[in-house]
């Protein structure tokens, strides 16, 4: 397993050794063990997916704490530009956003902590998207700002006319206003 730093602290990109051969292929898609020799520990109880088609954007979403949740997210099939931005006060990377396409060619996935808002678009016809949580769903803890606010300027590399989004997410709020109580610790 390969970890990935992303110029966020705290964020990863995880790529897995695959072992492929005539009948296909083999990996390892989690190990508790290997995150916690690379000092990554979570104690993941909740596994998500979703299938959506090209052009939905999911996002930007997050619980606040004491619910609050880590994710460690990746693709089963097609393809997705998955999106985290860093809305912990104090980091040195506040209100930055990084993207990674994760596909089920490049097995990649995304370690996205506490303090993170996420969100994805999808790139493929449809996909699978996969995720682990460290929190359980908490309906009184969402929270979510608006997939195209015009602080953050997230580029979803889907063109806007495309883009499907539903009215939850229509609504979400400014990045300036949204709710936060998540503090950077080094």
């Amino acid at each position: 397993m390969k970890i990935i730093e992303t110029g966020i602290p705290d964020l990863f990109i995880i790529e897995p050794r695959v072992f492929p051969d005539s009948r296909g292929y083999f990996f390892e898609s989690y190990s508790k063990q290997a995150l916690e020799e690379n000092g990554l520990n979570y104690n993941f109880v909740q596994d998500n997916q979703s299938k959506s088609s090209y052009g939905v954007i999911r996002g930007l979403h997050y619980q606040l704490p004491p619910h609050a949740q880590t994710k460690l997210v990746r693709v089963v099939q097609g393809a997705v530009w998955d999106v985290a931005v860093d809305i912990r006060k104090g980091s040195p990377t506040f209100g930055k956003w990084f993207g990674v396409e994760l596909t089920e060619d490049n097995k990649r996935q995304f370690l996205i902590p506490r303090g993170f808002a996420h969100g994805f678009s999808v790139l493929s016809q449809t996909a699978v998207f996969f995720y682990k949580c460290d929190e359980f769903y908490h309906p009184g803890s969402e929270a979510s700002i608006k997939y195209n606010d015009g602080t953050l300027n997230v580029d979803w590399k889907i063109e806007a006319a495309s883009a499907l989004v539903s009215d939850k997410d229509e609504r979400g709020a400014d990045f300036s206003s949204c709710k936060n109580t998540f503090e950077y610790k080094k």
